[in-house]
């Protein structure tokens, strides 16, 4: 072999990483049919792999959905890795986002449980169409409920109230 030869063949990679870039791509390809729909079409994918996609969940045998990962994966090699990436990144950081909310809120309610009425008062002024009466009432049975170890039935409606308040 020449020296040209020899630095040509280290540029290209191993076949242990063409491999590793192999599974990766198939291991994206089941995150993106582990989606929902909705959540698939936010996705820049062609039609050949979006056919690909909708025909996994016919096939059964472990054999024949291995060998159609195996081809999921094969098209992934053509589409836009950067834009699907850039999907994922986006939807990462709404369920950030979205979890960072429901603590916050999950935060009032143990407030409201635990302060009462001068809670009450501040998440009213920062939520200004919500319900006194209903707050007050779900609040009481919530703490009645825990004083007596019951389930937190009232806590969770004292949550979707919260919830609903807050717009989420």
């Amino acid at each position: 072999m020449t020296q040209e030869e020899l630095s040509a063949a280290d540029e290209r990679p191993s076949k242990s990483q063409l491999k590793r870039e192999m599974q990766a791509l198939q291991q994206l390809g089941e995150q993106i049919i582990a989606m929902s729909d909705a959540q698939r079409a936010r996705f820049p994918l062609s039609d050949d792999l979006l056919r690909a996609i909708e025909e996994t969940g016919r096939i059964k045998a472990r054999e024949a959905r291995r060998r159609h990962m195996q081809y999921v994966g094969k098209l992934m090699r053509g589409e836009d890795l950067d834009g699907i990436q850039a999907v994922f990144a986006e939807i990462d950081s709404e369920t950030l986002r979205r979890d960072h909310a429901f603590h916050r809120l999950e935060g009032w309610r143990d407030r409201l449980i635990a302060e009462g009425d001068a809670a009450v008062e501040a998440f009213i002024d920062d939520y200004p169409d919500a319900d006194r009466q209903a707050l007050r009432q779900l609040i009481r049975n919530a703490r009645r409920e825990r004083e007596q170890d019951k389930p937190p039935t009232n806590a969770r409606r004292l949550f979707r109230l919260i919830r609903d308040t807050a717009g989420l």
